[in-house]
């Protein structure tokens, strides 16, 4: 390869050896062939969003049957500690007896929940019909809350959305307001109302009296998640970067701290320049203790900065199978690794004048071939500034020329400024001889 002399390009190749470019590639943490532990993967979760994401691992495991069956498994039990019938009954269709008759269709558990809920609901609506009498504007919000409560334990997300927006109307202090917000946004994410999500974290931020470090972290959180559903990947980033380490595992109905790590990387590793990827991601310390809960995300994040592409490329096909079953990140695994592998490229080509598609190949760990038609599709969407000798396998960059440019900015300002000094010297004899004084007084 022959080096670019320009000095942004001279400094950037600096920075990558300072890195330690010359180091060997880490060893994944985890290997192509282990799987998801789905035991420890649920353990981070609680209320309904553990029970759904068993399910979606269940629906996606079915080459998988023993991973299947596990997930169920743990979702029948998780969903037997609450109160929804319609997803026991389609947990216990799922499993079709292969758990043994533990895990069956259980008709008097439904008949003895679905009792208690008409009873519960009758208490509620009288106790909410009597506070409307007395108007008092506390107890009917705790009432239209209790409401959402239970449509949201029930599986009723609409109308448990509605009971608790109905709450606004009745919020004395601005506490009532935020958790009103959090009710809300937590059963559009449910429900995969985003623009909800949206709207309601507008309307919590404009009371930030009564914000706290762990509700800021919550409300990030959903903020982060709003964007990645909606592929604004550089918005999510910096949401997810955001992100307080007072989360812990106070918003576990919803994300775990793992979660933030991998969403927050990923999206930074796909939209973030070399810069932004330092100072935002590497260097920023809180968001540091949760890339250390995922050390892949932390190592592959290292690897891509230091120029080290084989070894997080390696890291990215490892942790790609997992990550295809999160319920969040599924639809964005493609987009995601296909915009990373790019950057990779691209960073790759930069500091250079011309590059050997062999060298590159082997450092990719792909085939020539395969390596030739990416840089075609990154030079026909003017990603690569560059044109590709296929005979002998090189690229060439489009600013080759750019030492005879500069050798032209330098005669150019050579010329400009002989000639600014010969105009000042003409200036400055004029002046001395008194030319047009004379000229003047001839006159």
């Amino acid at each position: 390869m022959e080096n670019d002399e320009e000095t942004s390009s001279g400094q950037m190749m600096d920075e990558i050896y300072a890195n330690g470019d010359d180091k060997q590639p880490h060893k994944p943490i985890i290997s192509s062939g282990e799987q998801l532990d789905v035991e420890a993967y649920a353990s981070l979760y609680s209320g309904r969003t553990k029970i759904m994401r068993l399910l979606f691992i269940a629906d996606r495991c079915d080459s998988n049957p023993s991973m299947q069956l596990e997930a169920l498994r743990m979702a029948y039990d998780e969903i037997k500690k609450g109160e929804d019938t319609q997803l026991f009954k389609e947990a216990a269709q799922r499993i079709d007896n292969r758990l043994g008759p533990n895990y069956g269709y259980d008709s008097s558990w439904i008949e003895a929940v679905e009792r208690r809920a008409e009873q519960r609901k009758e208490k509620l609506d009288n106790e909410l019909n009597a506070y409307r009498t007395n108007l008092i504007k506390e107890s009917i919000r705790m009432g239209y809350n209790d409401f959402g409560d239970f449509y949201y334990a029930h599986g009723q997300f609409g109308d448990a959305f509605k009971s608790y927006v109905r709450t606004r109307d009745y919020c004395t202090t601005a506490k009532h307001i935020i958790t009103m917000c959090l009710n809300a946004i937590l059963v559009s994410i449910e429900m995969g109302q985003f623009s909800h999500v949206t709207s309601y974290i507008s309307k919590a931020e404009q009371t930030p009296e009564a914000l706290d470090p762990v509700t800021i972290a919550k409300l990030r959180c959903a903020a982060g998640l709003a964007h990645l559903e909606a592929k604004k990947y550089k918005l999510a980033a910096r949401k997810f970067l955001e992100v307080g380490p007072e989360l812990g595992n106070n918003y576990s109905e919803v994300i775990a701290p793992q979660d933030v790590a991998t969403y927050g990387g990923l999206c930074a590793l796909a939209t973030f320049d070399r810069t932004e990827l330092k100072n935002k991601v590497i260097d920023n310390l809180n968001y540091r203790n949760f890339l250390e809960l995922v050390p892949e995300i932390r190592e592959l994040i290292n690897d891509f900065y230091s120029s080290r592409y084989a070894s997080c490329l390696d890291y990215l096909g490892n942790l790609k199978a997992n990550l295809l079953l999160d319920i969040h990140l599924h639809d964005h695994v493609e987009t995601l690794y296909q915009d990373i592998r790019h950057k990779a490229l691209i960073q790759y080509t930069l500091p250079f004048v011309s590059v050997d598609l062999n060298m590159m190949a082997n450092a990719f760990k792909t085939s020539v071939s395969g390596l030739q038609k990416e840089l075609e599709a990154l030079i026909t969407n003017n990603q690569i500034q560059a044109r590709i000798d296929s005979h002998n396998k090189i690229l060439y960059a489009r600013h080759a020329d750019q030492r005879n440019a500069t050798f032209q900015r330098v005669l150019q300002t050579g010329t400009e400024f002989d000639r600014d000094v010969k105009a000042m010297l003409l200036r400055a004899n004029i002046i001395k001889h008194e030319f047009n004084l004379r000229q003047t007084r001839k006159i």
